[in-house]
């Protein structure tokens, strides 16, 4: 048995009387690619938003790594070791792409402001560090060339291999990716397939919401499902596909 990483329980969110998540629960383990679908509006990104911190839940349980995250803030969620991409990319447009990942690194920094300003030795060390680490993680996600690259000026889909290094360059345990093969090529998401491979077998564990549900289902060792902010699945994508319920939710009927 794989050691239980992320655990939710009960997790509920209102917005005034529309409940956008009620009563989700989700294990994800340790080591795995683990998927979350469903249609527009089932409530996907509102979980994200929760477990990074971003909305406060209002019942229920969420512990990561034996440490209760519940109601916690991004900084502490960060620390603990999540990371995340967004929906909508959002990077520092007019910094370069290696700054952009440098930034990523200051939840790991141990130098103060004090000693960042007068450049003290140990800063200056603790500053190329920082440098050669992000310039380590721009050639990991395959867009070395594009460091001193406005991170503007980057094609989609360098943008959104800069996301993925500025939330690895937390040293996550798990990272969670919001639609990174929206807007891409065939040829762009299965570079992006193979790059996601590669990090969990770096040993990061990866929470994943895509609408590509053939990358899902060629991709992920499970698969959760949302409809109307309410889990209705849950499974290997076998079972996940051929489930009644799931091919409701998408279809709009269900299967004779």
């Amino acid at each position: 048995m794989s050691e239980v990483l992320l655990n939710i329980e009960g997790i509920n969110k209102r917005f005034g009387g529309l409940h956008a998540l009620s009563g989700v629960a989700l294990t994800i383990n340790q080591g795995e690619i683990y998927g979350l679908i469903g249609p527009n509006g089932a409530g996907k990104t509102t979980l994200f938003n929760v477990l990074t911190g971003l909305y406060q839940p209002d019942e229920g349980s969420f512990t990561f790594k034996g440490q209760d995250l519940f109601r916690k803030k991004p900084n502490v969620v960060v620390e603990a070791g999540i990371a995340r991409t967004f929906q909508n990319i959002r990077l520092f447009a007019n910094m370069s792409a290696l700054e952009n990942v440098m930034v990523g690194q200051h939840v790991r920094t141990k130098v103060g402001v004090i000693g960042a300003v007068l450049r003290h030795p140990k800063a200056r060390c603790e500053e190329a560090g920082i440098k050669a680490k992000a310039e380590q993680l721009l050639a990991y996600v395959g867009i070395a060339d594009r460091a001193d690259e406005l991170a503007r000026n980057l094609s989609y889909g360098d943008q959104r291999r800069l996301e993925i290094a500025r939330a690895l360059a937390t040293n996550p345990t798990l990272l969670a990716l919001d639609e990174p093969a929206a807007g891409m090529n065939p040829t762009e998401t299965e570079a992006l397939k193979a790059l996601m491979e590669k990090i969990r077998a770096d040993g990061v564990t990866i929470l994943l919401i895509e609408h590509d549900v053939k990358l899902m289902m060629g991709l992920c060792d499970r698969i959760a499902v949302l409809d109307y902010g309410k889990k209705i699945a849950e499974g290997v994508p076998e079972q996940v596909k051929n489930d009644p319920r799931v091919i409701e939710a998408y279809l709009g009927v269900a299967p004779e």
